[in-house]
């Protein structure tokens, strides 16, 4: 927490006379409340954003009255009605397993928020393998929607979660290996160091880097990275068609809303990930540009992928789900390997 408490200790320099424990404590607990909160407000500026991208890609307005200009409150008067629902269990289903679920897979989001470099100084937790720590946090998220969908006692639940444990474990093994061939040149798993060994200008950053490997490195991780946040066209868990709505048919309420939380968080964890990995993170593509802040460089190259998620959602359609499985398994996954393979005899040779 060093470099944390070194953020906060600058901008607040009382603290340093706080006892140790104090301090480190105040600061620990301010942080996991600022991550909660861009949580909430990205999830509320993301779902008025998907549906305003998506209505006036089918030449519509999509929310216009609530709040006054183009419906910026709708999803606030989403939020508060969710609130206020009646929060239905099924009477067959496990009550314990039931509840605990969107917990889990929230939890699991937010969790993974602790190491992202939001500028030099603003690291929550700047772990040497800051790296495989987001990949295993988000591999929790599975788990509670595998305990979503068996515990509605809801076939159309459980073979929602069925399908979304198959589909993210999958498309772990791309996401892992496309990001593996930036750590054999960076040397380091430091989300951090990451960020610092590519400045420079843009044609330092890691999707530029041993071009063109580093750019289909990058291509892959953002494909898989699509099926690991279950959206389009990788959406098959919540096939609504298919399955009435998949792991969360049975959900409503707040526990429906933790899912949605979790979804949403998760879409700008993988964004930010690769920003962090390929896209040069809080630095400027010009010394020119240094001026503007660091984190504002960050979250605008992480929503400019959030925003490619959502357009792709409302273009493509809907893959099979033998068309899902060989997607990763014989397309994404040997062009993987091959990248690391080229890239190491390159660092070789």
């Amino acid at each position: 927490m060093e470099p944390l408490f070194q953020f906060f200790n600058n901008l607040f320099p009382f603290i340093s006379d706080w006892p140790e424990w104090l301090a480190h404590t105040v600061v620990g607990v301010v942080t996991v409340l600022l991550l909660f909160g861009f949580v909430a407000l990205f999830a509320l500026f993301a779902i008025w954003l998907e549906r305003k991208i998506s209505a006036h890609m089918q030449d519509r307005l999509g929310p216009m009255e609530v709040g006054g200009w183009h419906g910026w409150a709708q999803p606030i008067a989403d939020a508060i009605k969710l609130l206020v629902k009646e929060d239905i269990i099924p009477a067959m289903a496990d009550r314990t397993l039931f509840k605990l679920a969107p917990v889990i897979v929230f939890t699991a989001a937010l969790a993974g928020f602790a190491v992202l470099p939001w500028s030099q100084d603003f690291i929550p937790a700047d772990l040497n393998v800051g790296l495989l720590y987001i990949l295993s946090v988000s591999s929790f998220a599975v788990i509670g929607l595998l305990m979503g969908g068996w515990a509605s006692n809801n076939k159309w639940s459980l073979y929602g979660a069925m399908r979304a444990a198959s589909q993210m474990i999958s498309y772990e093994i791309p996401v892992a290996l496309a990001l593996l061939a930036v750590i054999m040149n960076a040397g380091t798993m430091s989300m951090r160091h990451l960020v610092i060994a590519q400045s420079g200008n843009i044609l330092d950053w890691n999707v530029f880097n041993f071009f063109p490997l580093t750019a289909v490195a990058f291509f892959i991780y953002f494909v898989a990275s699509l099926a690991e946040v279950n959206r389009t066209p990788f959406d098959l868990p919540e096939g609504e068609s298919e399955l009435v709505g998949g792991f969360h048919t049975e959900y409503s309420s707040m526990r429906f809303a933790f899912f949605f939380l979790g979804e949403y968080a998760n879409m700008y964890i993988v964004s930010a990930i690769a920003t962090t990995v390929f896209l040069g993170g809080w630095l400027a593509p010009f010394e020119a540009l240094n001026f503007i802040p660091g984190p504002i460089w960050f979250v605008g190259k992480a929503m400019t992928l959030v925003f490619i998620q959502m357009w792709l959602r409302w273009t493509l359609p809907r893959l099979r789900v033998d068309q899902l499985m060989y997607t990763c398994w014989k397309v994404l996954t040997p062009f993987s390997f091959a990248i690391i393979l080229l890239i190491g005899l390159w660092k070789v040779l």
